[in-house]
Formats: C-alpha cells, sequence, structure tokens
C-alpha cells in the first residue's frame, strides 16, 4: 500500500506539472494570436504595457516649438528659424524647454500633441542652465478656457544607472515622438568640461543625466521621462550614441524662478576651481585655481593653492575630477546674492577660514542689438570683459560685427568686431544704451548721413575716426539722355555663318528678337531677317566683336527720324522702312529702393526684364534684385528676381508705391505681412513675420 500510495502520489504530481505546463503555453498560445491579431510580438506587447502609463501622462502635455530667432553677425542681426520640444508644465501654459532653443526667440509658435497650434511668449531664459519658459497665448486655442493636459516632475536624485527611461520630443521638427533606453551615467558633463552657450558654459552648473533613448535634433528640450511618468530630467545634447538631460531637480528650481522673475539671479566671489592634485589624499575639499582681481575671494584673501573644504559648515567632496567641480560650483552659484558665507580651509597644510560676501553674477555675454545707422551690431561690455582687456571700467560699447560696405567699415580708419566705442563727438558712451541715444539725437531729422568724430580703442590704442552715421546716401540715377533705337535684338553675321547661310563674302546682322510693340514690329521687321545695309550704308560686321556696329550706326540717327533697310529674308530681297523710337531705360537708369526693415532691394521693371518674363507693359510690379541672408525677407521665402505684385492688396505698381507701402507698414508694425508675387510661371503669397 506505501508503495501505491507513493507511486499513485508521484503520478498525481507529474499530472499536475504537466496541466500548469499546458496551462502556460496555451496562455502563451493565446498570447502570441492577440499579439498577432494587433500587429505586434509578445515582448513588445509587454513593453507597450510597461511605458503606457508614462505616455498617458507626459504625451499630452509634449509640445513641438517653431521658433525665430535672431543672432549678431555681418553687422546685422541675422535671423533663422529652427525648432524644438518642450512640455507644459503649469496649467496657466507655462512650457520647459531649452535656452539654446527659444533663448534669443523674437517669434515663437507652438504645437500642441491634439495638433492645436498658437502663438507663445518668452517669459523667461537662463544661458547657464540652458533652461527657457515660454507661455501658451490661450486666446490662439479653441476653447480658451480649456483645462491643458501638465507633466509632472520627479526626483532626478533617485535616478540609477540602469533605469529605464523614455525621451520624448519632436524630432527634426516632426511630429511628438517617443524613444526607449536606459540611464547610463548620472553624472555625465560634456568633453572639455562643458557646452557654450552665449558664453555661460553649461558644465559650470550642469551634470547631465546620460541614456541610450535615440535623440535627434529636435528633441532639445523634450522631457526625459521615467516609468511612473515623471519628468526627471530636460534633453539638451545628444554625444554620440549617448543624449544628456538636465536633471529634474535643476530644471523644475529654475523654471520656478523664470516663471516669477523672469530670470535667475546667482551669486558669484570670483573664484575659479579645480579637481584636487593627484598626489593630494585629501579625504574632501577642491583646490583653488585663481580668483580674479579686486573679487570677493581676492579680497578676502583667498588664493591660488588653497583648498576648501566647507561653505557654511556644508562640506565640499573630495573633487578628484571635472565631473566633480559643478558640485562646487552650485554651493557658490545658489546662495542669496550678498549673503556672507563662511568658508573653511586649509593652506600649506595649516587650517584656514575665510568670511566672503557674494555679489551678483553677471551675465558673461551680454545681448546684442543692432545698429542699423552704423552698420553694426554691438552688445555692454561687462566688468569682467573689461579686466580681461586690462582695462581699468567697463565704460564702453562694444563691437560685436561689422557690415561690409556699411558706414563704419567705410571710415578711415574703420573700427572693427572687438574695438570699443568711447565717445561720439566728445559725448561719453558708458553703456550701449547711451550710444543709441546720442546717435538718435544727431541724426534725427537728418536727410542725409551726419559726419560723427567717434573715439574708439582698439587693442587698447585710442583712435579717431569721421563715421558718416545715417542712412545710406540714395544712388540718384538721372536720366541719361537716350538716343535713336530700333526695337530688335541681333547677333554679327560672321563669315562662317555666311558661308552656311550661302551668303558668302556678305555682311550685317541677323534679326534674333523683334520687340513687341515697337515700331520695328509695326515695320514688318522679323526674327530671321538679315540686316545688310541701313541707308545705303554696308552693315560692316562680321565677327563677334562688330556687335555694337549696328546699333552705333543707329544711334547716329535722331529719334523719331526714319530708315531704310536693305533686308534678306528667306533668298528674298526686300527694303523695309521703320521709324526710329528712344532708346529705353538701361536697368542701371531705373528706380530702386533699399528696405531696411525686411531687408531686401528693389527696383522698377525694365524692358529686358519684360521681354525675359513676357510681360506687356499693362503687367505692373516691381523686381526684388537682392535678398539679404538671413533677414525678415529671406526668412519669410522671398528670392532675388521675384516680382512684387500687391502687398497686403494693395497693388505695388512702382518702386514710389513701394515706399509708401513700406513707410505704412513701418508705421504700424503688423506682426504679419502679405507679399504676392510671380515666380517664373506661377504666383504666390508670401507671410513674413518681422519682430519690432
Amino acid at each position: 500500500m506505501p508503495g501505491i500510495f507513493k507511486q499513485s502520489h508521484r503520478s498525481v504530481s507529474l499530472l499536475r506539472q504537466s496541466l500548469t505546463f499546458y496551462t502556460a503555453q496555451m496562455k502563451q498560445m493565446l498570447l502570441v494570436m492577440s499579439c498577432f491579431c494587433a500587429g505586434v510580438l509578445p515582448d513588445q506587447a509587454q513593453q507597450a504595457s510597461d511605458v503606457q502609463p508614462a505616455l498617458d501622462a507626459v504625451y499630452p502635455a509634449l509640445v513641438r516649438i517653431h521658433v525665430v530667432s535672431e543672432s549678431g553677425g555681418g553687422g546685422r542681426m541675422q535671423k533663422n528659424r529652427g525648432s524644438g520640444s518642450g512640455a507644459i508644465i503649469d496649467p496657466d501654459g507655462y512650457i520647459l524647454t531649452n535656452h539654446h532653443v527659444a533663448g534669443r526667440a523674437t517669434r515663437l509658435t507652438v504645437r500642441l500633441a491634439d495638433r492645436q497650434e498658437c502663438r507663445a511668449t518668452l517669459i523667461g531664459t537662463d544661458a547657464l542652465s540652458d533652461l527657457a519658459i515660454l507661455k501658451l497665448d490661450r486666446n490662439d486655442l479653441r476653447d480658451p478656457n480649456v483645462k491643458l493636459p501638465v507633466a509632472t516632475f520627479g526626483n532626478s536624485d533617485d535616478v540609477k544607472v540602469g533605469d529605464v527611461v523614455l525621451a520624448m520630443g519632436c524630432p527634426a521638427g516632426l511630429s511628438q515622438s517617443v524613444t526607449k533606453g536606459v540611464v547610463a551615467n548620472t553624472e555625465m558633463i560634456a568633453p572639455g568640461g562643458g557646452l557654450s552657450l552665449d558664453g555661460e558654459t553649461v558644465g559650470e552648473l550642469v551634470r547631465w543625466i546620460g541614456h541610450d533613448a535615440v535623440i535627434f535634433p529636435g528633441n532639445s528640450g523634450g522631457p526625459l521621462v521615467n516609468l511612473k511618468g515623471e519628468i526627471i530630467g530636460v534633453n539638451e545634447v545628444g554625444i554620440g550614441s549617448i543624449g544628456g538631460a538636465i536633471p529634474s531637480n535643476l530644471a523644475s528650481k529654475v523654471a520656478q524662478l523664470l516663471i516669477k522673475d523672469g530670470a535667475v539671479k546667482r551669486s558669484s566671489i570670483g573664484l575659479s576651481v579645480q579637481p584636487l592634485l593627484k598626489t593630494d589624499r585629501s579625504p574632501s575639499g577642491i583646490l583653488v585655481a585663481g580668483t580674479i582681481a579686486d573679487s570677493p575671494a581676492d579680497k578676502a584673501g583667498i588664493k591660488p593653492g588653497d583648498i576648501i573644504f566647507s561653505i557654511n559648515d556644508q562640506a565640499v567632496p573630495a573633487s578628484r575630477a571635472p565631473e566633480d567641480i559643478p558640485i562646487f560650483n552650485r554651493m557658490i552659484l545658489e546662495s542669496p546674492v550678498g549673503s556672507t558665507l563662511e568658508i573653511k580651509g586649509q593652506r600649506d597644510g595649516k587650517e584656514q577660514s575665510w568670511k566672503v560676501q557674494t555679489e551678483e553674477r553677471e551675465a558673461v555675454q551680454p545681448r546684442e542689438r543692432e545698429l542699423l545707422s552704423w552698420g553694426i551690431t554691438a552688445r555692454d561690455l561687462t566688468k569682467l570683459m573689461a579686466k580681461g582687456m586690462h582695462r581699468e571700467n567697463n565704460d564702453a560699447a562694444l563691437i560685436q560685427s561689422v557690415r561690409a560696405g556699411g558706414p563704419t567699415a567705410a571710415a578711415k580708419p574703420a573700427p572693427v568686431a572687438g574695438d570699443l566705442i568711447l565717445k561720439i563727438n566728445d559725448q561719453p558712451v558708458r553703456v550701449l544704451s547711451d550710444l543709441e541715444k546720442i546717435t538718435e539725437e544727431i541724426t534725427r531729422d537728418a536727410d542725409k548721413p551726419v559726419p560723427a568724430l567717434v573715439t574708439y580703442e582698439h587693442d587698447g590704442d585710442s583712435y579717431l575716426s569721421v563715421i558718416k552715421i545715417g542712412s545710406e546716401e540714395a544712388d540718384d540715377n538721372p536720366d541719361v539722355a537716350r538716343k535713336a533705337w530700333l526695337g530688335v535684338s541681333t547677333q554679327v553675321i560672321s563669315n562662317e555663318l555666311a558661308q552656311a547661310l550661302g551668303i558668302k563674302g556678305l555682311k550685317g546682322v541677323r534679326v534674333t528678337r523683334v520687340h513687341p510693340g515697337s515700331t520695328a514690329e509695326q515695320a514688318g521687321l522679323e526674327k530671321g531677317d538679315l540686316l545688310m545695309k541701313l541707308d545705303g550704308e554696308v552693315i560692316n560686321a562680321s565677327r563677334p566683336e562688330d556687335l555694337d556696329v549696328f546699333d552705333e550706326l543707329v544711334r547716329q540717327h535722331s529719334v523719331k527720324s526714319e530708315v531704310s533697310l536693305e533686308v534678306r529674308r528667306n533668298a528674298e530681297t526686300l527694303v523695309i522702312k521703320a521709324t526710329l523710337e528712344r532708346a529705353p531705360q538701361g536697368n542701371s537708369e531705373l528706380k530702386e529702393y533699399k528696405c531696411e526693415t525686411l531687408e531686401f532691394n528693389a527696383r522698377d521693371l525694365g524692358s529686358d526684364d519684360r521681354l525675359r518674363e513676357k510681360l506687356t507693359e499693362a503687367d505692373k510690379g516691381i523686381l526684388v534684385t537682392s535678398v539679404a541672408n538671413a533677414g525678415w525677407a529671406a526668412l519669410g521665402g522671398l528670392l532675388n528676381n521675384d516680382i512684387l505684385l500687391s502687398i497686403e492688396g494693395q497693388s505695388t505698381d512702382s518702386i514710389e508705391t513701394l515706399k509708401k507701402q513700406l513707410d505704412d507698414i513701418n508705421h504700424r508694425k503688423p506682426t504679419h505681412i502679405t507679399f504676392f508675387v510671380r515666380r517664373g510661371i506661377t504666383t504666390r503669397h508670401i507671410e513674413l513675420e518681422p519682430s519690432w
């Protein structure tokens, strides 16, 4: 009996195992079948299940950002289009993105996950952390009172290497997307120590969360999300196959300050540090590399070679590599401006302590502005910049770029980028706004450039130069005395061509075009006619360089006089009489206008333009002769040789009309300007969106 019991017990156990196995197999088969029907594999279904909570929480708050930005170059503010990503982090419509996406924006458009598109305003930006805050214009939404989807922050200090993360964004300006990866590093900095933005080194403050969720240009500013559906980083860079995200604890703090104040104020004590020397066995601390003269650190007596162990009794972790430096920098930068820091350390093995009062940290590189009447872009000179130039003060405006051929470039001697403007007509220039104010005063009501005596500094030397400030002088093109003209275009009958035509030894010109509406057309001249004589005089043209011979013979006659032409047409010789007319205006004689605001040049249509484009005299418009690269017109899509037909629905039939229309636009300063142009055989509307 015991044996039988054991045997039966074993059989039951085997049966149970078999049932369990087959049940599991059946479940797996059912899962495979259901997944097959859905078009996904089982592991994909499991992954979808893992990431769905995060998608549900953050994806609706994901936005695509279209940006028009400006940066100084070539003596003007150049415009560029770009795109990036962001996330709505506040019910009032505040969006978090990168500074390098939107920090220089003059126009912002945001597309929501539900395809709604609306304008946005730049609320504040911070180059040092590479973060910016925008705010949606609710009036552009289908329902201005709708409750917006909002993404929430998680704790980036909890992120660990190996954690699964999702990178959300709009790569290359495409629709919202998501990629999946794992955290590779929680203390990543850029090779060389940092990423430079507007003079700021982001690596001084930020240690990125490195991850391998695929990101591309356009993902910048998009959230890095954990599987709980929390933002644990803001994607900023891609280095090889690794992406870098600004930790959420830093990002949320900066975002709150930007929403509240529009800027982030930080402290400075004028101190530079570096990792401890390899021979230093200290368990904590960071090495002082140097101090800036007259800075709080210098005045407190801190010297190169000192080791700092603590700030306000908060220990400074041992700095063994560049990745450790941002920890110390944040301890200084995030201290209240004007507060006193108790710093402890050692010098030559002896304990030291210092009391240092912080000061507000200047922007490393103030924003440049355009001065059209000078042909330059310029910015304020900071105290730190002045020290770098070994100057006693920062009373000056710094030239950032110079436009070739502009007023400043035409001066002798000519200031160049990097020079400092100190005085204008003995009026001191201490800041850029002084330069703008003085310029406005001396050019007010002037109808031509005003010579100004400018004192400027180049490599420490003081120079004087006279610069003609103001709108560039118009090129007056007085009417040229136009002589007689026969409305045909011609080519020389060369010796080879004469032989091929069976008229060997004869000279003259062949008609290549008869101008519509001309007296030549009225007289019956045709394309292909061979003109042999004019008023009985042989047209002595037989070489390509004789092209002007016929025109010169015509110009010897008076306008409205009648000439007799001996014409050969299809082996028949004819005599055709035609009345000469006044030569049409050449392109150099036509009125031209330079629109400085929108940055394009145009002129009236000439006869050659009308012939080329098959236009009659009844066809109105003006010819766009040049479009400045990276200007508002170029950004809107205006091209060289476009024929401008109308502006905002009003016909543009001449340069005089264009001037009036643009004067009105400059006065009204609309956000959108619509040009209607002819381009080749088609027409199109072009929308310009200048920032005033």
